[in-house]
């Protein structure tokens, strides 16, 4: 796609919305499980009476994160999202941390999301069971096929799914009231067991009691990921942006909350019980279940349970909960390369994640993205259990921090406004925004001390590792442009050489080196001569005894190499005709002949590279590679893309 149809890749609200919600819709397919899960700890009972206050207390939050975040979109539309508001209100450090906070959440999002779709599809397709590792790897690699392909055309893929399964969770929540009115709502396949407490968790003290209670609240406020990626992603949205982005902000608010509430109300209706440990915790008559007994999600119980004799409920409920799961890695599929892009625009990454690829996606940004979440899994066996203890924390930092920055960025803004109207609001702004500071900082210590021993302390140091690569980076860019920069005084580096010695290498006497001679000899050098290095005394001879019949007019020096080095000698050769007079230049020409396929490379030697790789490091000596183009290079030039396609189809002469 040229470059001048950016324009046509905007998002409206109909396809933004399950372009950057479906993390957060998705949510409610684990959320609710991670709540009766750490409840259940402490046994049946507590699960029953605790999940309702807990899921409303995540509600309040999430209430108060989106009508802040609703403050970000029209404040900052040019899709920094929280890095750019902490960077702008407090510093480059504080936008760094939000930075790097936001990119490990993004990778744990991609991980957690597909792991817990491939769980759910398990339920209902048997044969993945025992293979989700390899299952989560090939939808990873789909989405990142689809991603790369550009955001407008991954968006309309993914927003059948999206709208499906919110229609799927209303439906089944509406025909679960109709049931429950009328008496006929079934129960849950696990409601006839008993939940016993984990061992240690008999007897809990009010201290040890609060402590779970906040745990669950912790693992709940996995429902606000992706909140923040709607404020990423502003630039995507059609004009008007901000309007459009807020407006988006909310639906998706509204429609989490909503279905948030109803799956918890549902899983209490139907009686369902899930434990960590199933096998030992659920009883039936007083005894353990056993190994063989297969817990399913809530949402996967709560559906058999709602749609029974209705199977083709259960079924679609089961396709689009693990579809919505596979496609909220997406939100983070968009989320990332943007930041990542802004990251190396302001010299914190590799420049090569700033650009655009052939269909205007943000492809480096895309595979690093794939690659690190790939990586996730394999380590941790695709299992949403154990991931799930490492997520949120960071989308909490970049929550706190970035309000913090909102309640600065309305006071800078107040110290200057006269127009008495305009106060009002701006400070009704900074109302909104300080509390969602207050409330992000809150969940977010109890984040980092119910589950720091679980896993969060693995994420907070994957957060500082970033940090420092991040500052390393920018320190290296700095110092690069330092050395770079020419002062308006300096004359220093316009002085032409005083000499130039133009050096031919030579291994034997063919095309390729009658054309490098050619060359040299055009440029008109101070000095001209051919270099051959003697590895073999009989090969060397005959060359010398060649080069005098042909009555080629350049002396041939050959450098004697009593190892067979063939990289040594030479530069020891440059260095010692430049120490004379550091103004010399010295220019060595490699005649090289160009191969079309990659596999031919494995049959020639590699010997140019070597010294072109060890002369680049050499003051005063330039490399000039001259190519000879073989019959089987016709057409590569189209076979290869991008400006590095020469040198790997360049083979050693």
């Amino acid at each position: 796609m040229r470059s001048d149809r950016l324009g046509e890749t905007l998002l409206p609200k109909k396809l933004a919305l399950p372009v950057f919600a479906s993390d957060a819709l998705s949510s409610v397919a684990y959320a609710p499980d991670e709540i009766l899960l750490t409840l259940g700890l402490a046994g049946g009972a507590l699960a029953v009476t605790s999940s309702w206050p807990v899921a409303l207390a995540v509600v309040a939050v999430m209430v108060v994160v989106v009508a802040s975040y609703r403050q970000n979109v029209h404040a900052y539309p040019s899709g920094g999202g929280d890095y750019e508001v902490a960077s702008t209100n407090l510093g480059p450090r504080a936008g760094l941390t939000v930075a790097s906070a936001l990119m490990v959440d993004y990778v744990l999002t991609v991980a957690v999301s597909i792991s817990s779709g491939v769980q759910n599809a398990a339920a209902a397709f048997g044969f993945i069971r025992g293979h989700e590792v390899l299952a989560a790897l090939v939808l990873i690699a789909a989405l990142t096929g689809m991603n790369l392909r550009g955001v407008r055309e991954s968006g309309r893929a993914f927003a059948v799914p999206t709208y499906l399964f919110m229609l799927a969770i209303i439906a089944m929540a509406l025909v679960a009231v109709v049931r429950r009115t009328t008496g006929t709502l079934p129960q849950a396949e696990s409601a006839g067991l008993e939940l016993a407490p984990e061992p240690g968790f008999e007897q809990l003290g009010t201290l040890a009691m609060a402590f779970l209670l906040l745990r669950a609240f912790s693992s709940g406020c996995a429902a606000l990921t992706g909140v923040e990626a709607i404020s990423n992603g502003v630039p995507a949205f059609r004009a008007p942006k901000s309007k459009n982005a807020a407006t988006t902000l909310l639906l998706m608010g509204a429609m989490s909350v909503t279905m948030l509430v109803s799956m918890i109300a549902l899983a209490r209706w139907t009686g369902v019980k899930i434990a960590e440990d199933p096998a030992t915790q659920l009883l039936r008559d007083g005894q353990p279940v056993g190994e063989d007994y297969v817990q399913h999600t809530v949402m996967g119980q709560v559906s058999h349970a709602v749609f029974d004799g209705f199977m083709p409920g259960v079924v679609l409920v089961s396709i689009v909960t693990g579809l919505i799961l596979v496609l909220a890695a997406n939100t983070a599929f968009n989320g990332f390369p943007v930041l990542g892009s802004i990251l190396a625009r302001d010299g914190f990454l590799p420049r090569q994640l700033h650009t655009r690829g052939d269909r205007l996606a943000f492809s480096n940004g895309i595979l690093l993205l794939a690659g690190a979440a790939g990586l996730l899994i394999v380590i941790f066996d695709a299992s949403v259990t154990r991931l799930i203890q490492l997520y949120i924390v960071g989308v909490f930092v970049s929550f706190t921090v970035s309000q913090i920055g909102m309640v600065r960025h309305w006071n800078r803004h107040l110290a200057v406004e006269k127009d008495a109207k305009e106060r009002r609001a701006m400070m009704r702004r900074r109302a909104i925004n300080a509390l969602g500071a207050v409330m992000s900082g809150v969940v977010l210590v109890v984040v980092v001390i119910t589950k720091f021993t679980h896993g969060a302390g693995f994420a907070i140091l994957a957060m500082l590792a970033l940090f420092l690569l991040m500052r390393g980076i920018s320190r290296h860019y700095e110092r690069v442009r330092d050395e770079l920069s020419v002062a308006e005084d300096d004359t220093s580096q316009q002085l032409l050489p005083s000499r130039v010695h133009a050096i031919v290498l030579v291994s034997t006497i063919h095309r390729p080196t009658l054309r490098a001679l050619a060359y040299a000899k055009a440029t008109r050098p101070s000095h001209l001569a051919a270099v051959t290095v003697d590895v073999d005394r009989e090969a060397t001879t005959a060359l010398q005894e060649e080069w005098d019949r042909r009555g080629i007019p350049v002396p041939l020096t050959a450098l004697e190499s009593p190892y067979r080095e063939i990289t040594r000698p030479v530069v020891d050769y440059v260095k010692s005709i430049r120490s004379g007079n550091p103004r010399d230049l010295v220019v060595v020409y490699i005649p090289q002949y160009v191969l079309g396929h990659w596999w031919e490379q494995v049959l020639h030697n590699q010997s140019a590279l070597r010294l072109r790789s060890r002369l680049i490091f050499t003051p005063g000596v330039m490399v000039s590679s001259v190519p000879w183009q073989l019959a089987s290079s016709e057409g590569a030039e189209e076979r290869m893309d991008g400006p590095v396609a020469g040198d790997v189809r360049r083979g050693g002469g």
